[in-house]
């Protein structure tokens, strides 16, 4: 396969990694993720990520349809590589990217729950043992991996995730360890400690070019040992052999036969010997160096083994770690179309350290109860979400957004129970205070081509009044929704303006979330779970007691005291007598 054939490769990124790995090396990079290799190559990383993500996703990516459902999918992958155990398993993470089939997604929940109960069984030091294995063999590459096999076997790991480790031969790895780590001996060839006759030739030859970079001290120290003109040879061998490794035969036959004087003897003799050694340093070198690719050769199967091995226990572990974090669960992928969740949790409100009331909910034909006043639900497409500012309304569409993205990358979800129906594209959009016409178009060119398309849809869209006047937007919502049926989309639309949208069509339903009152803190409490088939009010009587009770004077309270009259002064002070009597 060409370069450019790859999705974000262009001719200047096509040389680029044709030159730094050549054209095979960089097909095979992208074909296995690996981002380090890419970045390594010259490219940054987010280039990396984006690359790899379409090479992998191919038009299963086209599932992430609008910036929203990106920036959502980015965050939860953030999140899940916040565990990883190595940055190549985070890199691998970043790349991950939703799945073509309901059996390529239920194959890899059954991966990561099957990793996350490995994870979970192993007690605290051997789960610090597992990391160390990990951390302390970071750099990567054969050598970093056979190591990370052999420390993860003397942990004693051999469970579920880990049970490739024990399938594979210690000794024979620890040979092909000691091979690898010697040809990665960096300016030197052959690492030190690979071959201990290589290791003594190269310390007496550092030796003797420490004397030759001196002579002129040599000859000083000779003449003031030998007996005469004529010991003065046999002084030198006694000087050079005492002082290095290097035997007398040796030395005598570097010996010039002739020298003009003292000095150029010296010289000639250490000039000659050194030659001699290196000479002998390069042949060790060759026949270690053949050696210990013999050996490697011999290892290969077992070495690319444990690299497999390693990659995929960390990448599932961390994943596993992800899940556990969280208290992540198996989706139920369900024919019918349709998103549902029981106690579901947002991540990214976990993850801020805010309590959370988790949420049941669901859209289109599910079998899940769902707690509220009314009666449970029918089997609506479409809802519309209506209820107090701050109750979690856009939080509730996150989730929803979160839980459909998560099941179809083949990670487990953050809810007791779901159930989903895979769709072809998720049409997320937040809540943009952007009030023109530029916004409004563009919007509608994001929310609307993927109701028209072929396939399934998934609508979270998130009061689209905020960027148009109110009549219009309720207009324009109506034919939102209205669309939304008539493709069989399913739908959820957050909006204050559900009176305006009366008759809605009979597949869509209106839901509520109501603010109960004021906390003795003067916040405002809030039941996040929605009602179904039930209007949510706005209360802003609640926000007004908490402003009339907070006033910092006289004339300020008097004019949130207006305020107070033009929603409901009973309400406002019945609000403000039942958070004091809860004080």
């Amino acid at each position: 396969m060409r370069l450019e054939d790859y999705w974000g490769i262009g001719p200047k990124t096509r040389d680029l990694l044709a030159d730094e790995l050549g054209v095979e090396r960089a097909v095979d990079a992208i074909e296995r993720a690996d981002a380090r290799a890419l970045v390594d190559a010259g490219l940054s990383q987010g280039r990396a990520t984006r690359i790899l993500r379409r090479a992998q996703g191919g038009e299963a990516m086209d599932v992430l349809a609008t910036r929203d459902t990106r920036e959502v999918y980015k965050e939860v992958l953030d999140l899940a590589g916040a565990h990883a155990l190595t940055e190549d398993a985070a890199s691998r993470i970043r790349v991950l990217t939703p799945l073509g089939s309901r059996e390529e997604m239920a194959a890899r929940i059954d991966r990561v729950l099957e990793a996350r109960d490995a994870w979970t069984a192993l007690d605290e030091s051997t789960q610090v043992a597992v990391e160390d294995a990990f951390e302390e063999n970071a750099a990567g590459g054969e050598l970093a991996s056979v190591r990370t096999a052999l420390a993860l076997s003397e942990a004693g790991v051999s469970e579920g995730v880990f049970e490739s480790i024990a399938e594979l031969d210690d000794d024979t790895l620890a040979d092909a360890a000691a091979a690898l780590a010697g040809l990665e001996g960096g300016g030197d060839g052959i690492g030190e400690g690979a071959d201990d006759r290589l290791d003594s030739l190269r310390r007496t030859l550092a030796d003797v070019e420490d004397m030759a970079a001196t002579p002129e001290s040599v000859v000083e120290e000779v003449q003031s040992g030998a007996r005469g003109r004529d010991d003065f040879q046999e002084t030198l061998v006694g000087h050079v052999t005492s002082e290095t490794a290097v035997d007398v035969a040796r030395v005598r036959e570097a010996m010039p036969g002739q020298a003009t004087d003292a000095g150029d003897f010296v010289t000639e003799t250490l000039r000659a010997l050194t030659g001699d050694l290196r000479t002998a340093v390069d042949e060790r070198e060759a026949e270690v160096a053949e050696r210990l690719a013999g050996t490697i050769e011999t290892a290969s199967e077992e070495i690319d083994a444990a690299v497999a091995a390693v990659d995929d226990i960390a990448l599932y572990v961390s994943l596993a770690r992800f899940a556990d974090e969280f208290a992540l669960r198996r989706p139920t992928f369900v024919d019918r179309e349709t998103v549902a969740v029981e106690n579901a949790r947002n991540l990214s409100v976990v993850v801020g350290g805010v309590p959370v009331q988790p949420v049941t909910y669901g859209i289109g034909d599910h079998a899940l109860e769902v707690p509220s006043a009314n009666a449970p639900p029918s089997a609506h497409r479409v809802a519309v979400l209506t209820g107090a500012n701050s109750g979690g309304k856009t939080t509730l569409l996150e989730t929803l957004c979160q839980v459909q993205l998560l099941a179809q990358m083949g990670l487990p979800v953050p809810a007791d129970s779901a159930e989903v129906g895979v769709v072809d594209a998720v049409v997320f959009h937040r809540r943009h205070a952007s009030f023109n016409a530029g916004v409004l178009e563009s919007t509608l060119r994001s929310v609307v081509p993927p109701l028209t398309d072929e396939g399934r849809t998934l609508m979270l869209v998130d009061e689209f009044e905020a960027i148009t006047e109110p009549g219009s937007a309720a207009d324009l919502l109506h034919g939102l929704v209205r669309l939304s049926v008539d493709r069989g989309a399913l739908g959820a639309f957050v909006t204050h303006l559900a009176d305006d949208l009366e008759p809605l069509p009979p597949e869509a339903r209106v839901d509520g979330i109501f603010a109960e009152g004021l906390t003795p803190d003067l916040d405002l409490q809030v039941d996040y779970q929605p009602r179904f088939e039930t209007v949510g009010r706005s209360t802003p009587e609640f926000i007004v007691s908490r402003l009339v009770a907070n006033a910092g004077d006289r004339s300020e309270r008097a004019g949130f005291e207006t305020l107070a009259e033009a929603v409901g002064e009973e309400a406002v002070q019945r609000t403000l007598s039942d958070a004091r009597w809860s004080a």
